[in-house]
């Protein structure tokens, strides 16, 4: 049994392989990636948990569709105002999102990346890809229940010590602890997470009837949310500016270009940090900070 289920954010989806393949090679990956952040955290005597990992991505997009970042004038209204909202969020005056989308789609983009030191248009694509997945699942009923699902069968399936979200992957996560029967985990990790972006996410969650403020899931022992400093996805910030119940709200510092990725996050030592001692014997702990 894995003791950590992990749910993947945006831009994961691996048409040729199966589901059950695409979810196997995650956690292998992810589980590489957290041992490198263990060594990160100077827990070097510790051995990475085995990691579950939660493969949605095919329900967010149907055969044939076309990857990548979508083309201005394919954007629905609602991705239109979920762009406006992101840039936002980032501190874009109202006049600059003014207009028909294919007129405001590239300044808006080329604002945030000027302002917040953005670091091209990879960085700017992978926020446009965005657009289609998180509207995709907030908006189809269907395919963001069935996403849910998954994730609690994972859950009820390990009875994991520990859950991690990952970007839109948070969001589906946190959803998925709001609904009844609440799954227990001691903690919930979330990264690199858009949960707190007004009306374009937070609105639109689904949280037990929570309107003002968003809360630490039920059955959530403890709630740790980490952001990386350049992660243009993972606004606005704090999130426990807009959520009761995170126990730990921080910025890591890491990467100048990788910003928004599991991978990144989960070779980061302050994730490993937070992870371990909801894993390891107090004496295991001591031993390792000790280099023993």
């Amino acid at each position: 049994m894995a003791e950590v289920v992990a749910v993947h954010g945006i831009w994961n989806r691996q048409p040729h392989r199966t589901p059950g393949q695409a979810a196997a090679d995650l956690g292998v990956q992810w589980e590489g990636t957290l041992g490198a952040g263990y060594r990160d955290a100077g827990l070097h005597h510790l051995r990475a948990p085995r990691i579950a990992a939660a493969y949605y991505a095919h329900l967010l997009r149907d055969d044939g569709e076309q990857a990548g970042a979508p083309d201005p004038e394919s954007l629905t209204s609602a991705e239109q105002r979920l762009l406006t909202e992101w840039a936002l969020a980032h501190g874009m005056p109202q006049e600059v999102a003014q207009g028909p989308v294919t007129a405001m789609f590239e300044p808006t983009l080329s604002w945030v990346l000027r302002h917040t030191g953005g670091v091209g248009r990879r960085t700017a694509g992978l926020a446009a890809r965005a657009l289609r997945e998180v509207r995709t699942y907030l908006g189809q009923q269907a395919r963001r229940e069935a996403a849910q699902d998954l994730v609690r069968d994972l859950l009820t399936e390990h009875t994991p010590t520990v859950a991690i979200g990952h970007s839109l992957g948070s969001v589906v996560l946190y959803e998925s602890l709001w609904r009844e029967p609440y799954p227990e985990v001691d903690l919930l990790v979330t990264l690199g997470s858009p949960l707190a972006l007004p009306r374009g996410v937070f609105d639109l969650l689904d949280h037990g009837g929570l309107t003002v403020r968003g809360a630490r899931p039920p059955g959530v022992k403890r709630w740790v949310n980490l952001a990386e400093a350049g992660d243009l996805i993972a606004v606005p910030r704090p999130l426990s500016d807009r959520f009761d119940g995170v126990d730990t709200d921080d910025v890591v510092h890491m990467a100048p270009v990788d910003c928004h990725t599991m991978g990144m996050y989960l070779s980061c030592g302050m994730v490993a940090a937070a992870i371990a001692p909801h894993l390891a014997a107090p004496d295991e702990l001591t031993s390792s900070a000790s280099g023993d």
